[in-house]
């Protein structure tokens, strides 16, 4: 969604992005929105755009699958130990946040509302109604018999350097082999998200469950991202497209793993590969 269906500036997919989109559709291509937010933060977006109830939505990084319609599909969570092991790797670099599967207020859970505020002003505010505020954190990841309790993803947020250093010590920590990291970085604003994911999870992984459960080969997919959490479903799909506006680092790994470059997303980049792919496949369908 941000920085490839969304605008740099603005909260609303572009109505050449809809229209290309929907055409997808009509032509029988299965449409994915593959997305860092959560659900919930991500429905409004994108269900006055005349998408199918069946569309896909990976949502919070890999971590759940749903549909349009709101119809689960997948999803997978960290164990409550794990994530209160993360808090004392993490709390020194920044706000942290965990996210469970539960609708309403505590779907968020976050020990510093004002650090928080600082740092990510406008999630907070586009999420307020969602957040709880438990401080220790690790009070709100009790050990229980119900996975449900357990959080499905966990975000720190601070600068492009210092989530660099979170997830370094990480990695340096004995808690390495126990989650996955996703980075998505924002450097004109000097902000990176630092997302922990269960253990094998990513958009990679859950495009290659969700192409398994519906008949799709890698091979007849293709994946369009704009950030370092899209680099394993821009591996996992059968071509890789980058953003324009992907940082520098990105689109130079794109060249040599052999991925496109779409236009900017300020350029309706996304609706600009799909209506060639529309041209190009035109011929087959008459």
């Amino acid at each position: 969604m941000d920085g490839t269906l969304l605008p740099t500036v603005g909260h609303a997919v572009s109505a050449r992005n809809a229209r290309a989109l929907r055409a997808a559709q009509d032509a029988g291509v299965i449409v994915v929105i593959a997305t860092g937010r959560r659900a919930a933060y991500t429905l409004p977006l994108i269900s006055d755009l005349g998408l199918r109830a069946d569309t896909p939505i990976i949502a919070s990084n890999g971590a759940v699958t749903t549909t349009l319609g709101g119809d689960r599909m997948d999803s997978s969570h960290m164990e409550a130990r794990i994530a209160r092991g993360l808090c004392g790797i993490l709390r020194p670099f920044g706000t942290i946040v965990f996210t469970f599967d539960r609708p309403g207020r505590g779907e968020l859970v976050l020990e510093d509302l004002d650090q928080a505020h600082g740092r990510i002003a406008m999630w907070v505010e586009a999420n307020r109604n969602a957040i709880e505020v438990v401080k220790p954190l690790e009070l709100a990841l009790a050990d229980g018999d119900d996975p449900a309790n357990d959080p499905i993803q966990g975000m720190a947020a601070g600068s492009v350097s210092r989530m660099r250093e979170a997830d370094a010590a990480l990695k340096a920590s004995p808690w390495s082999g126990t989650c996955e990291t996703a980075r998505t970085e924002y450097p004109a604003r000097d902000l990176s998200i630092l997302d922990l994911l269960p253990r094998g999870v990513s958009k990679g992984r859950a495009l290659e469950r969700l192409g398994a459960r519906l008949g799709v080969d890698r091979k007849e997919s293709m994946a369009i991202g704009d950030n370092w959490n899209d680099v394993r479903m821009l591996e996992w799909a059968g071509q890789g497209i980058v953003m324009a506006n992907a940082a520098a680092e990105l689109r130079t790994l794109a060249k040599t793993s052999g991925w496109k470059q779409a236009q900017s997303n300020d350029a309706d980049g996304v609706a600009v590969v799909l209506e060639t792919v529309l041209t190009r496949l035109a011929p087959a369908r008459v």
